[in-house]
């Protein structure tokens, strides 16, 4: 299964637990990470190209991701997302993320 199907699979079985489910939250959180941590270039592709809704959801791991990449590329991503989406007022994840980065 490629990444893409991989965090698509992932996010649909997220939105069907329960906001009070902190276990299955927990666990939905670091499978995202584990596939997001995969590939670098695939997982910048993907956030490029994913809905609003989808980059909300994903901005709950930035930080384990950017822990596991080391990546300038990935934080640029993350602010050009930023940018894109004003609204969903993503700062606060960045510069957590960013502050992963050794």
């Amino acid at each position: 299964m490629n990444i893409y199907a991989q965090i698509k699979e992932n996010l649909e079985e997220r939105r069907k637990i329960n906001q009070d489910d902190d276990f299955g939250l927990e666990r939905s959180w670091e499978k995202l990470t584990n596939i997001l941590s995969i590939n670098e270039d695939e997982t910048i592709n993907y956030l490029k190209s994913c809905s609003k809704e989808d980059v909300l959801l994903i901005s709950s791991v930035f930080d384990d991701v950017s822990q596991k990449l080391q990546s300038r590329r990935f934080i640029s991503c993350l602010k050009e997302l930023d940018k894109k989406y004003p609204d969903l007022k993503l700062t606060f994840f960045i510069t957590d993320a960013e502050s992963y980065i050794k």
